[in-house]
């Protein structure tokens, strides 16, 4: 590979790509949710694409356009209980969010259905949201006993209870959680610290009955819980930028003599004037652009 410096400098646009848990989120949270939710910022990866045709497979339909506010895409929601059995396999590409998120919704389903995934995520581990999955009465286990891919999940019936986790994890909290949605009383999880809280802050903003999940003091034990349901007649999701994306930007910024400004648009949370002498501790927002 060859990289030539740019002897002028850089100037114009750029759309900086949204948060890639948030997108994964919006579409599931969306799919089981009544009514439409719009999503703004949606970052089309290959991860996040394959949570898209999981869904759609499963009878949600999932609109992609443009307005004058840019892209967007928006979900029309099928309810908790909604969902259609898929016509084949759910294939999770290369998702590990996908496969671990969507085991939790598909163990309150009425229907049966199996989860593949591409060569390396097959090779990833599955027991640990299998196991706590099962402790809550969820019928779903691995097709070869070797605790990885393909997935069988059949019809089960959920039960609340406590899960007490041995290492903090977003994906395994999020499955127990969501699993939660669909079991009968409530369903916490206890971590040795505070993961992300994505879920726990969307499912909320979604109208779950859902407490805990907050960065007050993530040093110790934190429990997050949700009760059975929820439901949202219209929603409005905005995708952060995704400051790991942003960080390609921002360094190429560092390396040239001119320097730019990199901000999040209409939405300014961080402007920083980036330069070969200067630093950026975080960028978020909607939209990234470089002057």
């Amino acid at each position: 590979m060859k990289i030539t410096r740019a002897i002028n400098g850089l100037r114009g646009e750029i759309t900086v790509p949204g948060d890639k848990s948030i997108s994964h989120r919006s579409i599931m949270f969306g799919s089981i949710a009544e009514g439409e939710t719009l999503v703004r910022g949606f970052l089309k990866s290959a991860d996040c694409i394959s949570t898209m045709n999981c869904f759609r497979k499963m009878g949600v339909e999932i609109e992609e356009g443009t307005d004058g506010e840019g892209e967007y895409i928006l979900i029309r929601g099928k309810g908790l209980h909604g969902l259609v059995k898929p016509n084949g396999d759910l294939d999770c590409g290369n998702s590990g969010t996908t496969t671990r998120l969507i085991s939790g919704i598909l163990s309150g389903q009425e229907f049966d259905s199996r989860l593949i995934g591409d060569s390396s995520l097959s090779r990833r581990p599955m027991k640990r949201i299998t196991e706590p999955l099962t402790s809550l009465g969820a019928s779903i286990r691995s097709e070869n006993g070797d605790g990885l891919l393909p997935l069988i999940i059949n019809r089960g019936k959920l039960h609340g209870g406590k899960i007490v986790t041995k290492v903090a994890s977003a994906q395994v909290k999020s499955a127990i959680l969501l699993s939660g949605l669909y079991a009968d009383g409530e369903t916490v999880v206890s971590e040795p610290a505070l993961s992300r809280n994505h879920t726990e802050l969307m499912l909320s903003a979604f109208g779950a009955d859902i407490t805990g999940g907050t960065f007050e003091d993530p040093v110790v034990s934190d429990i997050s819980s949700v009760s059975e349901g929820f439901s949202v007649s219209f929603g409005s999701v905005d995708s952060e930028v995704s400051s790991v994306s942003a960080c390609f930007f921002v360094s190429l910024g560092l390396a040239v003599s001119a320097g730019f400004f990199v901000s999040s648009g209409a939405s300014v949370s961080t402007v920083a004037w980036v330069s070969p002498v200067s630093t950026v501790s975080a960028i978020t927002g909607t939209i990234g652009t470089i002057f």
